[in-house]
Formats: C-alpha cells, structure tokens, sequence
C-alpha cells in the first residue's frame, strides 16, 4: 500500500470539524446531563459486576466516554461498561486478576484500531436478526443471574454464572438475609412500572438514592459499595507476568470481537431513531479502539457503546459529539465532588438496577414475532440464547451465525429448481395451449430443462441427479439463462450428470450460460464433457435447431446402416 493510499485512510478515520454539526449546545447540554443521571448507578454496577469494582466502572464511563465521542463514528453514540462485557470480564478476573483485564482492554483496543483501519466494520450488516436477538436475550439473562448474589446479600462462589445463581440461593435459603433482597426487588419493581408509566425522567437514579436513604435511616444493614475514588487515578501502564501474556491474546480478541458488535449495532440503533444521520463503521471502531487503549491506563475496564444510554441521548435531544462529552463530565463531577455519598449506595440497589435493565433489555415484541415468524427464526434466535447463556459471547454468535447459514441454504436450495420447459422453434410458450409442439419435440427425442436458482452444493444433487434418468431421449437441452449462482460443487455434480447422460448416448447442450458461470464451468472441466464447444449456446432456439439437425443426422445414419 503507497504512503499516500495510508494518508488518504488515515484522514477518512479521523476527527473533522464538519463532526460538530448540526451543534446546538443547549440541547446537547441538556441530554447529556440526562445521560449522565442515567449513567452513574449503571456504571457503578457494571463496575462491581466486573469485579474490578464500582469505582473501575465510573472511571471507564468518564474516559471511554469522552474518548469514543471525539474520535468514534456516530455523533450521537454514548460509550462505557455494559451488562455484555462484564459477562466476558469475570472470568478474565478470576484467572489473570485485575492487571490482567486492563492488559486485556489494551489488546483489544489494538485489535479494534486494526478492524477499523482494515474496514472490517461493514460486515455487520450481515449479523441476521434473530442472531442479535438471541444474543441480547441471552445476555440479558447472564446480567440477572450475575445479581444473584448481591440482591440476596450473599458472597459469589465460582467462576460460572450458573453456578454462582444457584450457590447463591442455596447459601440465601440456610442463612435468609430479607433486607438485601426487598431492596433489590423493590428497586427493580420502581425503575420497570415507572419508566412505562413516565419515561423520560432518570427513575434508576431516583431509585438508588431512595434505597440508599432508606437502607441508611432504617438500619437495614445492606452492604454498600465501599470507597470510591475521588478523582481519575494516575495513568499506569498496567503489566502482567511474560509468561500470562500468551494466555490473554484470546480473551483479548473475544472483547475486542464483543466490542465492535455491541458498538455497530449500538450505532444502527441509533440510525435508526435518528433522521439524516449515518455512522461511519470503520470511525467507530476506531473510536471503540482508542477507548480501549486509553481507559485501561486509568483502571478502567474494556467499554464500549450502550444501547441503552445512546437511546436515552437521543431521545432526550442530542444533536452532535458535546452531549456524550457533557455525559462524561457529568460523571467527573460525581467523582470529584460527592465520592463519599456514592459509596453509601446498597450493593442490592445495584443489584436491582441491574436487573431491571436486564428486563428492559428484551424487546418482548421482537423476540414474539421471530418465534412465529418461520422454524428457521425461531431456532436461531434460541440457539444463540442458550449458547449465550451456557457457553460464552463470542461463541453464541459464532454458532448463531452458523445455524442461520444453514437455514439460509436450505432455503435457498429449496429455491433452486429444474423444469420441463415446452418449447415452440426454441421459444418458450405455454404449456397449456402448445402442448402439440412440445409432443413434437418428445417424438424428436428432444427434451429442454430449465434450470432456475443457485446450483450451489446445497441444491445441485436433488435435481440434477434425477436428469440421469431420462430415458428414450438423444438430446436434452439445459436452459441456464436463469441460474443464479454456480460453485465448484455444483458445476462438478452437472459435470457428472452430463458424463452419465453421454455414456448412455444422449447428447447434452448448454443455452445462455452467462459469462461469469462460463468461466466456472471451463476451469472445472464440463465443458470438456459436452465434447464439443459448439454444444453450448447463447440461445436456446440456436440450441433447439442443433439438437433437430443432430437427431436427424442421427436417423440418417441410421438408416444408411440399416440399407
């Protein structure tokens, strides 16, 4: 690639002014405040979730936040912690400790800034929906069984969400803790009925101080969060053992893989509510990258966009990148002037918090109508869930991806058909009113097919196949005007299937083979079992005439032998 090809890419990815606009500062001030409120009880549970704790997790709203706004795809994206990364974190905690999980956001910020630069973002359009549906329903029940323990005012044993859920109520039902559990409960119940009875205002926030008040006054003995910085931390560099560097290459590579998915799509979303605006993919996982590089620096977790708080930007007005900056300096505010209030907050609030974002996080409506929609939907969608779920991120969608394939090619390859095709001078015409031509036709021994769709590997057998049992005919003529697709499969099954007819003395002819499909075909050799080129044709009555003028050469030779 010549130096002016990588400066003209360097300067597609890179902030312009012409970002900034549209630019009206009281609304983005505004939305970002909004954000903001709706942002602080998120990215202190998401932060303890992680296990880096609840400080790691405002300290990654406020610097990945500002970072993915200046330098991301989407002027209206908000980026830090969500549910979906703290799945992929906590094992990353258990294993390699906290300096691990910041090596691991620094590797996948690498990897997102190489996806961005190698245009990789594009490819999102092909994630089918009932596989993001899947994935967000699995997901949204990882994060509700990950509260498990702290709305029961329990310690999390075990590395496995199942496990931990079902440690948790079995070490809730010998000791009952009742205060820990009626606050996460009564804080999930408030955030569900409010918000779908008035949307718009800040009810998780409202929530947590109101059972931060009440655990404090009453006495209820809930676990708070613990100390919280009051300020952003030095940056540091954080450092693993030599030896532990290897073992975080995968894990890094699957938060940089769930990062560009949960971005690209959280920037569709966005699109999508949003007139006139379009995100640019590639900035945006440049923008994700940069966050990832820069946040760990701080002790902040990987990040990446969130639904969720982009949703609530935009509805509360946002019109360029100042609303998701003011988000984050919002949160710097918190940090620097109220700390100490912040770690009064009840673990359960959290944990209810948590949990009611889990439930808004399924579109009961979408998931409903994708199970209804067709058997193919359906098992996509729940096998993403249940892999999500049992396995990990990565691998659900990876899996959910495969077993849409399959269900795309099967329906495709039931697209793909073979017809009789009555003929009049090599003229399509209607079966109905022209049979006698067709009859014809048969009594010249002269049958035509038409091939219509992909002759493709997952189609070529079931019909092809079946031309090998014709009989009483010398020529058939494959009409292939229609033919989508041809593979290498595919064009060697046609190739088989016009040796069989040929061992057997029926002559085949090829008519309006298109010029991408001809090449196929003569790199895989069927031309060479048609036995001459002028058996091909770009149309089929030029096809029909040759097969006539062979069946009477045919006779006529007969007939001298005969004589």
């Amino acid at each position: 690639m010549s130096g002016a090809t990588i400066r003209t890419r360097i300067s597609e990815l890179r902030p312009h002014a012409g970002d900034w606009r549209p630019f009206h500062p009281g609304a983005d001030l505004t939305a970002g405040l909004m954000v903001g409120l709706v942002a602080l009880p998120l990215a202190l549970g998401f932060g303890a979730s992680s296990g880096l704790g609840a400080g790691a997790g405002l300290v990654t709203a406020i610097v990945a936040g500002a970072v993915a706004a200046v330098f991301g795809g989407s002027r209206v994206q908000v980026s830090g912690p969500t549910g979906a990364m703290t799945v992929v974190l906590v094992p990353i905690v258990a294993t390699h400790g906290a300096d691990g999980v910041l090596v691991v956001g620094l590797l996948a910020g690498v990897v997102l800034l190489v996806l961005g630069y190698a245009g990789a973002g594009r490819f999102i359009r092909y994630v089918p929906v009932p596989v993001v549906e899947g994935f967000t329903l699995g997901i949204a029940a990882i994060i509700a069984l990950q509260q498990l323990p702290a709305a029961l005012g329990v310690r999390p044993e075990g590395e496995e969400v199942l496990a931990q859920a079902f440690h948790a109520v079995r070490d809730w039902a010998d000791h009952p803790a009742w205060a820990p559990l009626g606050l996460a409960a009564g804080v999930a119940v408030g955030i569900v009925l409010a918000g779908r009875l008035r949307p718009g205002l800040p009810w998780s926030l409202i929530a947590v101080v109101t059972a931060t008040v009440v655990n404090s006054a009453a006495g209820l003995g809930a676990d708070p969060i613990g100390d919280i910085p009051s300020g952003l931390p030095a940056p540091s560099v954080p450092t693993v053992p030599l030896a532990d560097l290897g073992g975080l290459v995968l894990p890094a590579v699957a938060v940089a893989a769930l990062a560009a998915l949960e971005s690209l799509l959280s920037a569709t979303v966005a699109d999508g509510m949003s007139v006139g605006r379009r995100h640019h993919p590639d900035r945006e996982l440049i923008g994700q990258g940069l966050a990832n590089v820069v946040t760990p620096l701080f002790g902040g977790i990987p990040a990446t966009a969130a639904i969720a708080r982009t949703a609530v930007n935009v509805r509360s007005g946002a019109t360029s990148r100042l609303a998701s900056l003011a988000h984050a300096g919002v949160l710097l505010v918190v940090v620097l002037a109220a700390a100490r209030w912040v770690g009064e907050i009840p673990l359960a609030a959290l944990a209810g918090v948590l949990v009611a974002t889990a439930v808004q996080m399924v579109r009961v409506s979408s998931v409903t109508t994708l199970l209804r929609a067709t058997r193919g939907d359906a098992a996509v969608l729940a096998v993403t869930a249940i892999a999500t779920v049992a396995v990990d991120l990565v691998t659900a969608v990876l899996v959910g991806l495969v077993v849409a394939g399959f269900f795309a090619l099967r329906q495709t390859a039931l697209a793909a058909h073979l017809d009789e095709v009555p003929l009049e001078d090599g003229v399509e015409v209607d079966d109905t009113t022209h049979a006698d031509e067709e009859r014809r036709l048969l009594d010249q021994h002269i049958v035509a097919y038409r091939l219509e769709g992909p002759l493709f590997f997952a189609a070529a057998h079931d019909f092809l196949l079946e031309l090998s049992e014709v009989s009483d005919v010398r020529v058939v003529v494959l009409r292939m005007s229609r033919v989508s697709t041809i593979d290498a499969t595919g064009a060697s099954v046609l190739a088989d299937t016009i040796g069989r007819l040929r061992g057997r003395g029926i002559t085949v002819l090829l008519s309006g083979l298109q010029p991408r499909h001809e090449r196929v075909l003569r790199e895989l050799g069927v031309h060479d079992r048609l036995g001459a080129d002028e058996h091909a044709f770009a149309t089929t009555p030029e096809a029909i005439a040759h097969a006539r003028r062979h069946v009477a050469r045919e006779h006529h030779a007969h007939a001298a032998h005969h004589a």
